[in-house]
């Protein structure tokens, strides 16, 4: 049984080092460089100075939907339904948001118990009649909620824009407001489905991307639909009996294939893309022992003994994709980064400062060991915003 001790991996946090708002652009916030184990400070616009010449930059492009849904009963309750995760007609997010009509979700439901009967909630647009949600408890045991609209030219993508809002994380302490739809948008997001932002990516611009393209630095990126469960503490003094939920990941061919010939310096832009990078080469490792079922369970790669190169992982990914004739892998993984996990595709991680008691402190300990510590103490001493909304840091062991 593998045990590691929390109070390890925590430290103070004062509640005015959180940033409620970002910096604009969105390009200045600050960048702390930890490489050779020394650190420095400068600014995000700079960030390709300080990239190897062969890094390959993996981003997440997945796009914050309007999870957090509202309906007021008739008696002037009101019901909150967060969605979590679809379940039909289809448990791909990507294929559920484009479904018209209906659709079932697993839900976080808010004042549960005054939730009888059908909700409906309405909507006027323009040049049409009022558009119509309902919501429907479907299974109270395990919060399944069916919504039905009345137009069937409107895709759920589409009616969540019109009931929905955007779910900010809890520890920013305030409602959401207007701006919130773009700034908390990476801009490169594209594929609706997450409930929180891949926020490593939220200091990049259209010029930060250009300047990659100007020193010839590769990226690419793959999709993990982000879930709630990012901002569950850790509860457990022994971090490795915490739940992990499982996130979906989606990897086209042609990304795969451009990974493979770009293996030698990975750099995930956020925690999602490394957890996503690393499910990947357990999936080839699975592959190969003949498993071909994409789920990567919380401990698997802690249970493996025979060392499998990253090389021999994804061509047994792009040999199983051709066998089968597929574009496209859909995936699940609840993989659990913590001290002692042996990245096998990640070099570095370019990533904001994340809460304490968090899997995400655990996460880059994993990777820079115990000067995760110095890293954090630079950023305190030096006025570097924490969280969603905050600062960033580029970290190469």
């Amino acid at each position: 049984m593998i045990t590691l001790d929390l109070e390890k991996y925590t430290y103070h946090l004062p509640d005015e080092r959180i940033a409620r708002f970002p910096v604009e652009p969105r390009d200045t916030s600050k960048l702390l460089v930890y490489k050779n184990e020394t650190i420095k400070e400068d600014r995000f616009y700079r960030l390709v100075e300080h990239l190897p010449k062969e890094s390959f930059l993996v981003f997440n492009n997945t796009k914050v939907i309007p999870a957090r849904l509202f309906f007021q009963k008739e008696s002037g309750a009101i019901i909150e339904i967060f969605l979590l995760n679809p379940v039909e007609p289809s448990t791909v997010i990507s294929q559920v948001m484009e479904t018209t009509r209906t659709c079932t979700w697993a839900c976080m439901i808010g004042n549960k118990k005054r939730l009888k009967g059908k909700l409906v909630g309405t909507h006027t647009i323009h040049t049409a009649n009022d558009l119509e949600l309902v919501a429907e408890l479907v299974d109270s045991e395990k919060n399944y909620v069916q919504f039905s609209w009345n137009n069937p030219t409107l895709t759920f993508a589409e009616i969540v824009k019109y009931f929905g809002q955007i779910p900010l994380p809890p520890y920013l302490k305030r409602q959401t407001e207007e701006k919130d739809y773009q700034t908390y948008q990476t801009v490169y997001s594209k594929n609706d489905g997450a409930v929180a932002a891949p926020t490593a990516g939220l200091h990049f611009t259209e010029k930060v991307l250009f300047d990659l393209v100007e020193h010839d630095i590769n990226y690419d990126f793959i999709t993990l639909h982000v879930g709630a469960g990012t901002f569950q503490p850790i509860k457990v003094q022994n971090v490795v009996e915490h739940q992990m939920h499982s996130e979906q990941i989606v990897f086209d061919k042609a990304f795969i294939e451009q990974l493979a010939r770009n293996l030698s310096f990975v750099i995930p832009v956020g925690t999602t893309s490394m957890r996503s990078l690393e499910s990947l080469y357990w999936f080839g490792v699975k592959l190969l022992q003949g498993q071909n079922t994409f789920f990567i369970e919380k401990l698997f790669p802690y249970q493996q003994s025979e060392v499998i190169s990253a090389e021999a992982s994804i061509k047994a990914i792009l040999d199983y994709m051709d066998a089968q004739n597929i574009a496209q892998l859909v995936g699940e993984t609840e993989i659990f980064i913590f001290p002692g996990y042996q990245f096998r595709i990640c070099k570095g991680i370019i990533t904001n400062f994340h809460q304490p008691d968090s899997t995400l402190i655990l996460l880059v300990a994993a990777l820079v060991g115990d000067n995760w510590q110095k890293i954090y103490d630079f950023a305190l001493e030096n006025n570097f915003r924490f969280l969603s909304y905050g600062d960033s840091s580029l970290l190469i062991p």
